[in-house]
C-alpha cells in the first residue's frame, strides 16, 4: 500500500486487496458506515451524568462546568492542544485538563461507571491543582507520575508524584552541555512540551528562546546514557551519546514544539511555518517534510512509535496517511477509496497515546469545520473517529458528534482530544453547539467531555 504522488490510485487498488485480510476490531459496537449522519439537537448534559450520543449510541459524560476552575470561575476549560501529550494515567483512573489561566486540573475517574471525583490530595468536590505548567504528560509505565515543568524552573524537567503530592527534578537541562550554553532570565525559557518514550526511559523538551516559536534547542535525556541536544540555529548536534557534529540539513530554523516518538528513536520538530523535521536521535540525520516537497506534509499530525499519521488534505479533507519516521516518502493511505467528488471544509486533530510498538493500534481524531460552519453535509463532519492503522483494511469507527463550533478568534473552541492508553476513552473540548454561553471575560465557554470508545 505504498504510494507516491504519481501513483496514488495504486494505493486504493492494493488497499482493496488487503481489505480481504483479517483486520482488527477493537470497537465492535461502533458504527463503521460512510454515510452522512446529521446531528440531532441536544441540550448540554449535566456534569458527571452519563448520557448517550443520539446519533451514534456512544456513552459520554460532561467532566466540567463553569465552576470547575475554582481559581477563575466562569471561564473556559479545555484539553491539551497538541494531541501528543498523554492526559491519562496508565490505569485510566486519572486525567487532567487545562483552565483558562494555565491551571492544570486533575481528577479521579472510574472506567467502569465513568464517574468523576476528586483525587486524595484535592479539596473534596474539587479538582487537584497540579504544581506544574500547562501541557504535562502522564507516565506510560505507571499511574503515579506526571512529567512537566514548573514556573520556578522552566528549564528543568520535573516529575510530580500523586501518592506523595510532591515534585522532584528529573533533569536540569542547563547541565546538558548545549552549545552555546543556555543563558539566564526571562529570555531563556522552555516550551513546556515535555514528551516521553513508551518505556519512560527518554524524555525530551524544546527550549532556549523567550517564547514559543523562538526556541533553538531540542534536548533529550536518556536515564542511562545522559543528555543529547540539537541546536537548530547553528546546526550543531552533541551530547553524551550518539554522533556529534552538524545536522544533515542545512536549514536554520526556530522551534515551535518538539515531540519524542514513543520508541524514543526520533524527535518530530515543528516550526511556526508549514512542514516539520525528523531528527534520528543517535545520528546527525535531520530530514524535512515541507509543502512543495511532494510528500504530503500539510495538516495536523501525530507521532506514534516509529510512524507518523497526518491529514495532508491534498485530495480530500479526510485524506489520512501514515509513514515510517525512517522514510518519509513511504506513504500509506489509511482512508480508501476516497469519495468522488471530494469533500472539503473539515479539519482533523489527532491523538495516538494508545499506540503500540507496531504502530497498529487505531489513531483517533476529531473533525471540525475550519470556518465554523455547523452544516453537516458530508460523512465524518464534526465527529469523533478512530481509524485503522494496521494496514489490513480501511476501517473508520464513528462514535459521536463533538458539537464544537470553532471560532478562529478563540483557541478553546476547537474539539481537541486525547485518547486513553487503553484506547477506550476520549477526552475532548466542546462548546456544545455554542449552548454553553459566554464566560465572565466575554469569551465563549467550552467544557471538557469524556466519550467511551467501544
Amino acid at each position: 500500500m505504498i504510494r507516491t504522488n504519481k501513483a496514488f490510485s495504486l494505493c486504493a487498488i492494493v488497499g482493496a486487496l488487503a481489505s480481504t485480510l483479517p483486520a482488527q476490531n477493537p470497537y465492535p459496537h461502533a458504527i463503521t458506515d460512510r454515510l452522512i449522519h446529521t446531528e440531532t439537537p441536544m441540550k448540554p448534559p449535566l456534569p458527571n451524568v452519563v448520557v448517550t450520543d443520539p446519533d451514534f449510541g456512544s456513552s459520554m459524560i460532561r467532566a466540567t462546568d463553569s465552576n470547575t476552575n475554582f481559581k477563575l470561575p466562569g471561564t473556559f476549560l479545555r484539553t491539551e492542544a497538541s494531541g501528543e501529550q498523554n492526559e491519562w494515567s496508565a490505569d485510566t483512573r486519572k486525567f487532567y485538563l487545562l483552565g483558562k489561566g494555565g491551571q492544570v486540573l486533575a481528577f479521579a475517574f472510574d472506567p467502569a461507571t465513568m464517574h468523576i471525583s476528586s483525587l486524595p490530595n484535592a479539596t473534596p468536590g474539587k479538582a487537584l491543582l497540579l504544581p506544574i505548567r500547562p501541557g504535562p504528560t502522564f507516565a506510560f509505565t505507571g499511574p503515579d507520575l506526571i512529567y512537566g515543568t514548573t514556573n520556578r524552573t522552566p528549564l528543568t524537567i520535573t516529575g510530580y508524584r500523586f501518592s506523595t503530592n510532591s515534585t522532584a527534578p528529573v533533569i536540569d537541562t542547563r547541565t546538558c552541555g548545549v552549545q552555546p550554553p543556555l543563558g539566564t532570565g526571562r529570555s531563556v525559557l522552555s516550551d513546556d512540551d515535555v514528551s516521553l518514550s513508551l518505556d519512560d526511559s527518554r524524555v525530551s523538551i524544546s527550549e532556549g528562546g523567550p517564547e514559543g516559536g523562538k526556541h533553538m534547542f531540542v534536548v533529550v535525556y536518556d536515564r542511562v546514557l545522559g543528555c543529547r541536544w540539537y541546536n537548530t540555529q547553528t546546526q550543531q548536534i552533541g551530547g553524551a551519546w550518539g554522533a556529534s557534529g552538524f545536522a544533515s540539513t542545512t536549514d536554520r530554523y526556530l522551534i515551535r514544539h518538539a515531540y519524542l516518538s514513543r520508541s524514543g528513536q526520533y524527535v518530530r520538530i515543528l516550526t511556526d511555518g508549514f512542514g516539520w523535521y525528523i531528527w534520528d536521535l543517535a545520528t546527525l540525520n535531520v530530514n524535512t517534510c515541507k509543502p512543495g516537497s511532494k510528500l504530503d506534509c500539510q495538516g495536523y499530525g501525530v507521532a506514534g512509535y516509529n510512524s507518523i499519521v497526518n491529514g495532508p488534505g491534498v485530495l480530500n479533507d479526510l485524506q489520512l496517511v501514515k509513514r515510517p519516521l525512517s522514510n518519509l516518502s513511504q506513504i500509506t493511505s489509511l482512508y480508501y477509496p476516497l469519495p468522488s467528488p471530494s469533500n472539503w471544509g473539515q479539519e482533523e486533530h489527532f491523538t495516538w497515546s494508545n499506540v503500540d510498538v507496531n504502530d497498529s493500534h487505531p489513531v483517533c481524531l476529531s473533525t471540525y469545520s475550519y470556518d465554523g460552519d455547523t452544516t453537516i453535509d458530508q460523512p465524518f463532519a464534526g465527529e469523533i473517529l478512530c481509524v485503522e492503522t494496521d494496514e489490513l483494511a480501511s476501517t473508520i469507527w464513528r462514535f459521536a458528534h463533538n458539537r464544537a463550533v470553532w471560532n478562529s478568534a478563540y483557541f478553546q473552541t476547537q474539539p481537541l482530544g486525547s485518547v486513553s492508553l487503553d484506547g477506550k476513552f476520549y477526552l475532548f473540548t466542546s462548546t456544545w453547539d455554542n449552548q454553553l454561553g459566554t464566560g465572565v471575560d466575554g469569551t465563549p465557554l467550552s467544557d471538557v467531555f469524556i466519550l467511551k470508545l467501544d
